[in-house]
């Protein structure tokens, strides 16, 4: 079937509001972890039915084990996205799903049984590190040349220092690296290129000889966590600004920028310190930010410690550029904002759907007055909802989005050791997009804790026609 109604062009959508009156997605591919939980069974790529018409709805369809055990699946990309929508030679048939901490890059063919994807290739850690040095692959993104981009973290030895970008050839063969020598950035994370202006922009974590042990605060004194943006000239690959974002941009996570590829200005979610920073071209052709949403971290009680950051894991922009939504993996709530005033984003929605101090649990936040108090969370077809909302994915008409609670085994197992034991879950948010508003549907659950070989760690969701935090417009 073609992807778009067309057979003479490339894959995706001309543009970004073609894509909106794309079909809606009735399948979602997500990672599935069992590394770090004590089930020794390898992470896998679960397909899961979202067709309301459909006799399987919410039930997760098939899965597909990777060949080893201990990968922890992560973060996944397309071998070609609506970047490459002009080229009638090319398709999205296959997903990048690398393993953070093996280092392994799993490709998945999603086009010869979209229900039941199959493996296609493995790129093993020794053959990238030979090549290239890099490890601790995050983000793939498709270039136009159909080649594919991959920012690792680390070397293998896990110190940042050792980062940078791996480029594959379209048959998935290591090429190289992206930057030129000498143009790695400090931390590495996930990154997002705007052809237009001929720049790409990449984001900070921290070292992960760190992270892996779970989160420490004074590995963020000790300089082993980044509060950096890296701005390269595209393609060329020039490292040609830093912007150093300060106390207030501690751990710049996911970044975007807007779609309309006219656009040249996008943001970047500082999950420690818990603000929404946008960046933007100036006059001078250099880059700036500015602050321009601030989640106030919450006094508490029986926590280790007495404030609690949000803890801005994950956002994304609608196809129309309208709204942003974000997590809060702590706190719990999941947000709407209205950006088509870029500089003032407005409050337009705000859900409760998990977090540390919801009723049940041990933990309080105090009001100014010393008066506590906790959040209501809604029970779905009889569950719990366990753990925050972590990663979203948002349906093509912006009406659906899609929540599941895993960030990374190492912390889910010190912030919410439950999920451990009762695996993740996938919930489904419907969305105004007129008014602004959201509102969960009670009649989507996923149970990553009722699986065969036990409860799993849910992260990231794909559709197989792409979506908005994978394709990028030329």
């Amino acid at each position: 079937m073609a992807e778009n109604g067309c057979c003479k062009s490339g894959p995706g959508y001309a543009t970004p509001l073609d894509a909106i009156k794309g079909p809606r997605e009735t399948l979602i591919y997500v990672t599935a972890i069992y590394t770090g939980t004590g089930i020794e069974k390898p992470d896998y790529l679960a397909t899961v039915d979202v067709d309301p018409n459909s006799p399987t709805f919410s039930k997760v369809i098939h899965r597909l084990p990777v060949p080893n055990v201990g990968d922890e699946l992560h973060h996944t990309g397309w071998n070609s996205c609506s970047s490459c929508h002009g080229d009638p030679s090319v398709q999205r048939r296959f997903l990048i799903v690398p393993g953070l901490t093996s280092g392994r890059i799993h490709v998945v063919d999603t086009k010869t049984d979209p229900r039941a994807p199959s493996l296609y290739k493995v790129v093993e850690p020794a053959d990238i590190a030979e090549k290239t040095g890099l490890a601790y692959p995050h983000t793939s993104h498709c270039l136009a040349s159909g080649e594919i981009m991959i920012s690792c973290i680390g070397d293998k030895e896990g110190n940042a220092d050792g980062n940078g970008f791996l480029l594959l050839d379209s048959e998935f063969n290591v090429k190289g690296r992206w930057e030129k020598p000498g143009h790695s950035p400090l931390f590495g994370y996930d990154f997002w290129y705007q052809p237009r202006f001929n720049t790409m922009i990449s984001t900070s974590w921290g070292a992960p000889k760190a992270f892996r042990q779970g989160f420490n605060l004074q590995h963020v004194a000790d300089g082993l966590y980044g509060r950096h943006l890296h701005i390269y000239n595209w393609p060329g690959g020039e490292l040609r600004q830093t912007l150093d974002l300060g106390e207030k941009g501690l751990l710049p996570l996911e970044i975007r920028f807007l779609h309309d590829p006219a656009k040249d200005t996008g943001f970047v979610g500082s999950a420690l310190s818990s603000n929404m920073i946008r960046f933007f071209k100036k006059e001078d052709d250099s880059w700036g930010h500015e602050i321009v949403i601030q989640v106030e971290p919450l006094k508490v009680q029986n926590w280790f410690l007495p404030e609690m950051p949000g803890l801005i894991t994950d956002f994304l922009i609608s196809l129309d550029d309208r709204f942003l939504y974000f997590v809060n993996w702590l706190h719990g709530d999941i947000r709407q904002y209205n950006i088509e005033d870029v500089k003032n984003p407005k409050l337009t929605g705000q859900l409760w759907v998990g977090g540390l101090f919801q009723k049940g649990s041990p933990v309080v936040a105090v009001k100014d007055d010393g008066e506590t108090w906790q959040v209501d969370v809604p029970e779905i077809q009889g569950n719990k909802l366990r753990g925050g909302p972590q990663m979203i994915q948002l349906s093509l008409d912006g009406k659906r989005l899609y929540v599941t609670n895993s960030l990374f085994s190492a912390w889910d197992k010190q912030f919410y050791p439950k999920l451990i034991e009762q695996g993740a879950h996938i919930l489904q948010v419907d969305v105004d997009t007129e008014n602004g508003g959201l509102k969960i549907n009670p009649n989507f659950f996923v149970d990553f804790g009722a699986e065969p070989d036990g409860p799993a760690l849910a992260h990231e969701m794909r559709y197989p026609g792409g979506d908005c935090t994978s394709d990028i417009w030329i």
